[in-house]
């Protein structure tokens, strides 16, 4: 029998992407929306598989709601994705980050103990948990949040692993470094970055205005990371994984990279703006995805330069 799988937060970049990967699997693919009737899910179509997905009204902060809508839907499996997913943007709204992230997964974790059945449940964690890892960061490393969006994915970890402790729920939670594809939203960065380099690239006298240009991060592939959340509710025992690439590498390697691409010298075109950054920003991000290779055969398959590459072509 196909299993049946609830993805909360489809319409993002890792939902499509992971809807995608599922279907291939065989899944019925149901997925959530605070209002599915107004969602565009634009990257759902992108994929060209919106006619196969089951859309669902689904208020993930409102215990009821989600209750009933899992209750009609009888998922085998839950990937909480959802949430507000950007850093920046939760320094403005602090309560709305905390409500999407922390007190939707509680809801859903009380969801999951009342009905009493075996749903497997991966939840999306995130690495600005840790704040800076100058020593690449393993799952023994200690938490230090430096933002709203931080602290909600902090304490919607140690729910779920109190929760799986607690009353045995099979649920595992991914603490994925950076990871990118067309479907980022143009709010982020590397969205930003891949399309003002192409607009240059056509003849547009546009200037690349960014901030810190000397953060470091592990960057990696949307559609790899997928795969490993989906490996890692096929365990018979649930645990908790960093999912990256293991190689970091600086804002500025980045944008070279990409400006070189097309042929251009990112000095040229770029312009650095203080009031861009963040109140509290991470200066590295190092990762030791080891853990997800000895245990889930998982490793990250592209590079920084395929991810530029891949984009390029994608936009």
């Amino acid at each position: 029998m196909n299993k049946t799988a609830l993805i909360l937060g489809i319409s993002g970049q890792d939902g499509a992407y992971l809807a995608d990967f599922l279907l291939g699997k065989q899944y019925r693919v149901y997925g959530s929306s605070r209002d599915a009737q107004v969602n565009g899910f634009f990257n759902l179509k992108k994929l060209g598989i919106y006619e196969q997905i089951s859309c669902v009204s689904v208020a993930v902060n409102d215990f009821r709601c989600l209750l009933q809508a899992i209750m009609k839907i009888q998922p085998d499996e839950i990937y909480n994705l959802s949430g507000q997913s950007s850093v920046g943007l939760s320094f403005e709204q602090p309560v709305e980050t905390m409500e999407s992230i922390s007190l939707a997964t509680l809801n859903l974790l009380e969801a999951i103990r009342f009905m009493g059945k075996p749903i497997r449940l991966y939840f999306a964690g995130s690495s600005e948990c840790f704040g800076d890892t100058f020593e690449a960061a393993d799952e023994n490393t200690p938490f230090r949040p430096r933002s709203p969006y931080a602290v909600a994915k902090s304490a919607s970890f140690w729910q779920v692993a109190n929760y799986r402790e607690a009353y045995h729920i099979h649920a595992s939670t991914g603490i994925l470094f950076n990871h990118d594809s067309p479907l980022r939203p143009d709010r982020f960065v590397i969205k930003k970055i891949i399309a003002t380099a192409l607009r240059i690239d056509q003849g547009s006298k546009d200037k690349l205005i960014l901030g810190n240009m000397q953060i470091e991060r592990d960057w990696g592939w949307a559609p790899d990371y997928v795969q490993a959340m989906w490996l890692m509710l096929q365990q018979p025992i649930p645990d908790d994984y960093i999912i990256a690439t293991g190689t970091t590498h600086s804002l500025q390697e980045f944008v070279n990279t990409v400006f070189s691409c097309v042929g251009l010298d990112w000095r040229e075109h770029v312009i650095i703006d203080k009031d861009l950054y963040r109140p509290l920003d991470l200066s590295v991000s190092k990762a030791n995805p080891g853990k997800a290779w000895q245990k889930l055969g998982w490793r990250a398959s592209h590079t920084m330069q395929d991810i530029v590459a891949l984009m390029l072509r994608g936009l």
